[in-house]
């Protein structure tokens, strides 16, 4: 006689698998549309995606007369693409920093001139590293120095899984040697900064609900248009100060070659990346705080971003992949500094 309670598990685990694939729009997940395609994207893009979604699959429609349907996953950027590499089947990626996109490239994933592909290396916005405060900036935060001010609790996320982790260490350190100190001042200055963080969450929404919503911390380092959306939402509580300068955070996207040619959506994944390029997708773009590309809609929400000196990992780092090599490789200069925490 059938064991029921073995068979009703493993049914349940079927059902599970079958609703988790249903979620992120894997293979095998039931859909009325033509076509389904998941978006793998990091962990404050998911408001974005929310408004982009709908309009491209109505665009797409009007176009061709097919349905589409765009699944999401989020999660911290890194993070993020070492799923993809281990095999969740994203038909695009759509991450905070290149490193993420040129490790997939490594792994055959991505095609090696992904940043080629599309317009301004394959990123459609832009952001920077801001400073989220409580009102009226109790802590008197002004510049990166303050953040390593002893009594000051900086909320950043694990550099590690985090793309805006990364970005705010590279962000402090480039600040120093822009400023002509040297590297062993930009690393005294990370140190203490980080000396000052009471917790690594492995995401950048992580981060904005320990700061926001569990009151922990003095100040939330992450991107512009993530203070911008909590501004709006709080704005009576925290707000939002500019450093003097700060890092060329661009969102890159690349279309995953392996999966959209085994699931013949090529065609389908190109377009929507192209969608974000388009006068529809950068006005969506800057609706959520993103600097668009288009001159024209930037023109049009000059007054939301304001004036910023920017630097860049090539110019300052020599590179994505030379930043990573030294700062966040395992016993990287953020392992030895986090160490001696």
């Amino acid at each position: 006689m059938p064991n029921k309670k073995i068979a009703f598990s493993a049914g349940r685990r079927l059902v599970l698998a079958a609703l988790t694939a249903a979620s992120l729009g894997l293979p095998g997940a039931a859909s009325a549309a033509d076509v389904t395609l998941l978006n793998v994207s990091y962990d404050v893009a998911r408001e974005l995606y929310q408004d982009i979604n709908p309009a491209f699959e109505a665009q797409f429609q009007k176009s061709t007369g097919k349905t589409i349907q765009i699944k999401q996953s989020h999660g911290g950027s890194s993070k993020q693409a070492r799923a993809v590499a281990d095999g969740l089947e994203a038909s695009v990626v759509t991450m905070n920093q290149a490193n993420d996109i040129d490790m997939l490239a490594d792994k055959g994933l991505v095609a090696k001139d992904w940043a080629k592909k599309f317009p301004h290396n394959a990123a459609p916005s832009y952001s920077t590293m801001v400073f989220l405060v409580r009102k009226g900036n109790p802590k008197a935060i002004k510049d990166w120095a303050d953040l390593a001010k002893p009594g000051t609790a900086v909320v950043i996320p694990n550099p590690k899984t985090a793309g805006n982790g990364r970005y705010t260490y590279l962000a402090a350190w480039g600040s120093v040697l822009q400023a002509g100190g040297s590297d062993a001042q930009a690393r005294e200055l990370v140190t203490k900064i980080f000396k000052n963080v009471p917790i690594l969450d492995t995401g950048g929404r992580a981060a904005t609900t320990t700061f926001t919503q569990r009151q922990i911390g003095d100040v939330l380092v992450t991107f512009e248009n993530e203070v911008q959306l909590v501004r709006k939402e709080f704005g009576q509580n925290f707000d939002i100060v500019y450093p003097s300068t700060s890092i060329l955070a661009e969102s890159p996207v690349a279309v995953v070659d392996k999966v959209v040619d085994k699931r013949g959506v090529r065609k389908e994944a190109t377009a929507y990346l192209n969608f974000l390029y388009t006068e529809q997708g950068q006005e969506i773009i800057a609706k959520h705080f993103l600097r668009p590309r288009s001159a024209a809609v930037a023109k049009k929400y000059e007054a939301t971003f304001k004036p910023v000196k920017l630097f860049t990992v090539d110019d300052v780092f020599g590179g994505w992949r030379a930043a990573q090599k030294r700062h966040f490789d395992d016993g990287g200069e953020f392992d030895k500094i986090y160490a001696s925490k």
